[in-house]
């Protein structure tokens, strides 16, 4: 019963997001060109950043916010919607600074990663936003629809510091975790 209702709940957010974005998941794909930090439709694939250009571990972001490729290891993190509920999986997480974090869509989405602006390191966002590709808000990754889909993170150039994090349709049944950066 009380997943049921969970999923109704989720239903109606998500058509709210939908229908605020510009009334269907077509309409939300059409407003990527609208002024802002998206810049195209949200993908269902990998999104990392291994295009992007690449520092040395430990560098000093650029005052650009120019996207930096990961120059460690890439941590796995799963987004979870079942009947023990919606989570990231683990829910805290320690890495390195260079590392990359990528989340897979494991079951119950629709699922992203928004970072809450005010719970990063002083001085992160420029950097993090930079290292994020194909946002649909500041901090906030695409919505992944499909199981399998990844989004993935580098947080090279980022202060050390703790990350917190959430899904944005499965914020209101606590779905939200934390990255811990050295």
């Amino acid at each position: 019963m009380v997943q049921s209702l969970r999923m109704t709940v989720v239903g109606v957010l998500y058509a709210l997001a939908i229908t605020s974005c510009g009334g269907t998941e077509r309409g939300r794909a059409d407003t990527a060109a609208a002024p802002g930090p998206a810049t195209t439709p949200p993908a269902t694939t990998d999104t990392s950043t291994s295009g992007a250009s690449q520092a040395p571990a430990g560098a000093a972001a650029p005052a650009s916010g120019t996207a930096q490729a990961a120059t460690g290891k890439t941590w796995d993190v799963k987004m979870l919607g079942d009947a023990k509920g919606y989570r990231f999986e683990p829910t805290t997480l320690t890495i390195k600074r260079g590392d990359a974090v990528r989340w897979t869509v494991v079951s119950g989405p629709p699922h992203n990663v928004t970072f809450w602006s005010d719970s990063i390191p002083g001085g992160a966002s420029t950097q993090l936003q930079a290292n994020m590709p194909q946002t649909m808000a500041p901090l906030s990754s695409p919505l992944e629809s499909n199981i399998g889909a990844t989004y993935t993170v580098s947080f090279a150039g980022v202060p050390a510091g703790a990350y917190k994090y959430y899904c944005t349709p499965h914020l209101a049944v606590g779905m939200k975790a934390q990255i811990t950066v050295q």
